[in-house]
């Protein structure tokens, strides 16, 4: 009777468990686009993706960002900074920064901050989710593209769960697109071959 008892008690927990993953599995289904992309911008904001992808104004208190040109990346007026060989070679630091946090050099070369409003031609207007995703996944440039440089944690946040990418991916989607052309990354064989000419 005992052994009858807890059969049936093991059964009636393992449908509860069933009913609870369904139910689960049907409100994530069921999410608004309105709360896919409320979503998305808390993971986005908690996950501080404007510290780099969002160029920065000069405050009393330091760097803010400006929002303005939110997600815009490095923005196309700023320079190209110099690559600073001699600093990081002489003291010990493995990256330097430009005063927007967009442009970054180090071992890799200069790397600057994607352009993530949904602009058509310069930011993400044109990509598509499943590349998004493979590219938080597999750390490269839409998916299968360029290796994705530092100081990206691209290995960090393809530790989210595809529902929780294709929420920020369709908050960057719902952004004002804003028209900047972000500079390819620069190659530590270009620079070194620039500073001996």
């Amino acid at each position: 009777m005992k052994i009858r008892m807890a059969i049936v008690m093991m059964a009636l927990g393992l449908i509860a468990v069933a009913i609870t993953a369904c139910n689960h599995t049907s409100a994530e289904k069921s999410m608004s686009q309105d709360d896919l992309i409320a979503r998305g911008e808390h993971l986005v904001r908690v996950g501080d993706c404007g510290i780099c992808h969002t160029p920065k104004t000069m405050t009393e208190r330091g760097p803010v960002e400006d929002s303005a040109q939110l997600f815009a990346g490095h923005l196309k007026s700023d320079p190209i900074p110099e690559y600073p060989a001699e600093f990081l070679a002489n003291s010990g630091w493995m990256a330097a920064t430009n005063p927007s946090m967009t442009a970054w050099a180090g071992p890799w070369g200069i790397s600057f901050a994607t352009n993530l409003t949904p602009h058509q031609v310069y930011g993400c207007g044109a990509w598509t989710e499943t590349a998004f995703i493979n590219a938080m996944r597999n750390g490269k440039h839409l998916g299968n593209g360029r290796p994705i440089l530092p100081p990206m944690p691209w290995q960090a946040i393809g530790h989210h769960t595809e529902d929780d990418l294709k929420a920020m991916f369709a908050y960057f989607k719902s952004i004002k697109p804003i028209e900047n052309q972000v500079p390819q990354p620069v190659p530590p064989l270009s620079i070194e071959k620039a500073s001996t000419e």
